[in-house]
């Protein structure tokens, strides 16, 4: 679903204990004043840094060769097009990316294994610039941050004021720079040096296995060979100033040590020719493994939707991007006035506020994540500068000036984030999910560990845990209807705990289950096993497989074998699966995930589902083996592709009815992607609206994963908006994995600010510390009756959020915020309360008359708002929107209440 093992693999390496290493000093002596030539054949073993030679650096490669012999130390020369894999990354302990703009995924997830094993990484300048998006993120992890913007001119290098570390507080690292800012993204990333410029913006950056130079190392234009020099010298010796004992080499890593640069090394990118078959192979040539795409599904997603800001580009910005970075501006500014609001209406509850507009005047929180050093400006001062950059847009775009557009759109938008009251509580009642991922819980070993991550979560206001129970066709408990139980899993029952953990804490635990996914090659690997393994219940049974129109069981570019959904036995054996989790353990709900066929893509050949059940009922329908026909046969091919989405329709409609009948109170949700509703169905085969609108289940819980807001409203908005989910809820997930505390923060309050019932985070092993803090802040539980969770008091949460947004106006009023005249005013108050009356009634004693009486209200209500506020709307249009898009909010759970009401009178 969520390309978990992959994020898992990077989230075990970035937190393992990594030590520093050391080479004995009868082993290597760096040398301050003599230089040392490259490492020879035969005496490799005494070099202790790689250099990587790129055709980005080629053309300074003579300088960056006389400031390493400068540097005294041995080094042996990698050319980049020769990185297959993380052994070609070479057994050194260090290595040094200088000037590096482009690497590959392949390369790029080679150098996070290579670091994995204990590697260190030096680079310098704009690296990875110019890679694809997946290889950027990747690195920004790595790296701990990345390269934001050039600087205009050259400037002071300076240390930070804060405590500065041993190894960069010495004589020489201080000079004037031609560089560029370096912006941390990572709570454990740390500047150690920062630009004498306005902010005081990052030039050196570090984590515990990274140390990232702001300026293009090398080059006589960007700096002084002697600054070069002692820099490099200080970060290598960082890595070798630790007790005897470590490691001295990375295990597995290639010995081979080339003294000298070849040729400008070229890339030469392989290409496949995918060409469809008539018929099938069902031999064991069938399983094997398939290359692996440079991006996931989920993450080409968010790329349908970017709006990539470029920091110094001097690209042009015509008229319409003008307005849409504009906008943008405008809603980041509407999002932190919301939220300023929110929490003031919070505080005024409990009687806190003793004087006007006080959230505007407090300083802003600073994040471990944000720039060091950079002077502090208080709320209103923040706004009104942002408000004259976003009115300032367009001109500067029509005047040409694109790259001082850019720069100021991008400071900004740094600079607002700051602003939110991340150190305030602010929140509503709303659901507060997250998943909690195998790797987690494997990792946790026992209850006692287990129950940690509970706390944490609890503190920190979440109240529903997709608790990953079936991974790969494996169960996280002893299963009596699956074939094996996750072999890591010994001596403990993680479900069992996992129950009464959540319960203990007043959380509900929802058992999270793949369901059309039987197997993962990641997952092997991480069980050594064969990567053709098809999985426990596939290798049982292997008349379930699913397969492309080629024989492959597992699809090009991706690692997971599928079931066939039209196979009877496959569906019967899910159901008796889901039945068991639910009838022996006292879950709260249960996640359909993996509800779909793989991705697939027609017009290239790539299609999915020519299962031998699905083949034969499909020639019994049609009288055609679906395998002959293409997208161009138009009718056939629309009968072949609603046959396989009726295959998932049918078995969520069967599984819920199955469910609900042994538990009557369960809430069932989907994890689904958020591809446009006909895209979706010719690729996938998953039509989640129809399980909406049919009542089958009660969440659905888009994946809407993007590392910035502007992207993640794009994926999000739509479908909050939708009319064609019936009373479903609607629940967009946010993944944490690479996104900065504040950003997700941000996305948080661009949910709370549309008509959405709360939010799903992916996942728990991405929760880190800084994120923890944020939310015990702004949503963690405090000393009062436990709030309602929307799927389960749809009534009762309906009235405190009405409640809360009576505060907002209340606020808002006494701080001369509305413009509406008196009369307006008195109206309002006076119907406010006739609603607030009605809703409170509800939610103490649901019942059909009740209900009909408080939507008659709310809708007579929502009509004279529009009109009251009208005139605000003019200078005030986000936060009236964001009024009205509460008021709708009110309005869907009570439509989600009936909806249960019918269902369990």
């Amino acid at each position: 679903m969520k390309n978990r093992d992959k994020q898992a693999k990077k989230t075990r390496l970035s937190i393992k204990i990594a030590g520093f290493f050391i080479f004995n000093c009868n082993f290597l002596v760096l040398n301050c004043f003599g230089g040392i030539l490259p490492a020879i054949a035969g005496n490799n073993e005494a070099a202790v840094l790689s250099v990587v030679n790129s055709p980005e650096n080629t053309n300074q490669w003579d300088a960056i060769a006389k400031r390493l012999q400068t540097v005294g130390v041995k080094y042996c020369v990698i050319p980049l097009s020769e990185v297959k894999s993380a052994a070609d990354w070479g057994d050194r302990r260090v290595l040094f990316l200088p000037n590096v703009e482009k690497l590959t995924p392949a390369q790029a997830i080679a150098l996070e294994e290579w670091m994995s094993k204990g590697g260190r990484l030096i680079a310098s300048g704009p690296v990875g610039s110019l890679s694809a998006p997946g290889v950027r993120q990747l690195l920004r992890t790595l790296l701990g941050g990345y390269w934001g913007f050039s600087l205009n001119d050259s400037q002071q290098l300076k240390p930070v004021q804060t405590k500065i570390q041993d190894w960069a507080s010495q004589n020489g690292l201080f000079g004037k720079i031609q560089g560029g800012v370096v912006i941390p993204n990572n709570l454990n990333s740390q500047a150690v040096a920062v630009w004498n410029s306005p902010d005081h913006p990052a030039a050196v950056l570090t984590t515990e296995r990274s140390t990232f130079l702001g300026w293009r190392w090398g080059t006589d234009t960007a700096s002084t060979a002697d600054l070069d020099s002692t820099w490099l010298k200080a970060a290598i010796n960082r890595y070798l100033s630790v007790p005897t004992g470590s490691s001295k080499k990375v295990v597995g890593g290639s010995q081979n040590c080339s003294t000298s640069v070849a040729t400008s090394p070229t890339s030469n990118p392989t290409t496949q020719n995918n060409t469809p078959n008539s018929t099938l192979s069902t031999s064991n040539s069938a399983l094997n493994t398939t290359p692996q795409s440079s991006q996931e599904a989920i993450d080409q997603l968010e790329q349908t939707v970017r709006l990539d800001v470029v920091p110094n580009s001097n690209e042009p910005i015509d008229s319409n991007q003008a307005i849409a970075l504009q906008q943008e501006l405008e809603n980041l500014i509407g999002r932190v006035e919301s939220a300023h609001l929110a929490a003031s209406a919070y505080a005024n509850s409990v009687g806190e506020i003793t004087n006007n507009s006080p959230s505007l005047k407090i300083e802003p929180t600073q994040f471990a994540s944000t720039k060091p050093g950079a002077s502090v400006v208080s709320t209103e001062q923040a706004l009104t500068r942002a408000r004259e950059v976003a009115k300032n847009i367009p001109l500067l775009a029509a005047k040409k000036n694109y790259a001082l557009a850019r720069q100021q759109w991008l400071t900004t938008k740094a600079s607002l984030w700051k602003q939110f009251p991340v150190n305030r509580r602010l929140a509503q009642p709303e659901i507060r999910s997250v998943w909690l991922d195998r790797g987690t819980i494997v990792r946790a070993g026992s209850e006692e560990e287990l129950s940690k991550i509970f706390d944490r979560l609890a503190q920190s206001g979440i109240n529903t845990v997709f608790f990953e129970t079936v991974n790969a066709s494996y169960t996280i408990y002893k299963s009596q209807v699956a074939p094996q139980q996750n072999p890591l899993i010994k001596g403990w029952d993680p479900l069992a705990a996992a129950v009464k953990l959540a319960h203990e804490r007043g959380m509900e635990l929802h058992a999270w289950v793949w369901v059309f996914a039987a197997g993962n090659q990641r997952h092997n690997q991480i069980l050594n096993l064969n990567p053709n393994y098809p999985g426990p219940v596939l290798a049982a049974h292997p008349d379930w497989a699913n397969y492309d129109r080629n024989g492959n069981m597992i699809p090009v570019g991706q690692g997971k074998p599928f079931f066939d959904p039209a196979n009877p036995e496959v569906r019967q054996y899910l159901l008796k699966l889901c039945e068991e989790i639910v009838s022996q353990y006292d879950v709260d709900g249960l996640q359909l995930d993996y509800i779909r066929y793989p991705f697939q893509d027609p017009s290239a050949g790539r299609i999915y589902g020519y299962g031998k059940a699905a083949r034969e009922q499909f020639q019994q329908l049609t009288g055609v083996d679906p395998v002959t026909i293409s997208p161009k046969d138009q009718d056939l091919w629309q009968k072949w592709t609603a046959f396989r989405t009726q295959q998932v329709d049918s078995f969520v409609a069967e599984v819920s009815q199955l469910l609900r009948q042994k538990r009557t109170n369960l809430i069932l949700s989907v994890a689904v992607f958020p591809l446009p509703e006909t895209e979706r169905i010719q690729k996938i085969q998953q039509h989640w609206e129809v399980w909406a609108r049919r009542g089958d289940i009660d969440l659905i819980v888009p994946m809407t994963y993007a590392l910035d807001t502007s992207r993640f409203q794009r994926l999000a908005q739509p479908w909050i908006a939708s009319t064609k989910l019936g009373s479903t809820l609607l629940v967009p997930g946010i993944r944490l994995l690479s996104l900065p505390t504040v950003a997700a923060f941000d996305q948080l309050q661009l949910i709370r600010d549309l008509p959405a019932s709360g939010y799903a985070l992916f996942a728990a092993e991405n929760f880190h510390n800084e994120l923890e803090k944020v939310f015990s802040s702004t949503q963690g539980r405090v000393q009062r009756p436990s709030e309602p969770i929307p799927y389960r008091q749809p009534f009762q949460t309906a009235a405190v959020r009405y409640t809360a947004l009576q505060r907002e106006w209340q606020v808002a009023w006494q701080n001369d915020q509305l413009k509406m005249p008196k009369t307006a005013i008195s109206e309002l108050n006076s119907q406010a309360e006739a609603l607030q009356s009605a809703l409170n009634q509800l939610a103490a004693s649901p019942s059909p008359g009740r209900l009909i009486a408080v939507r008659s209200s709310l809708t007579r209500f929502q009509y004279q708002f529009r009109g009251w506020t009208r005139p605000e709307t003019i200078e005030n249009r986000y936060q009236v929107k964001a009024w009205e898009n509460r008021l709708l909010t009110i309005e869907r759970l009570l439509r989600y209440g009936e909806r249960r009401m019918n269902f369990y009178p």
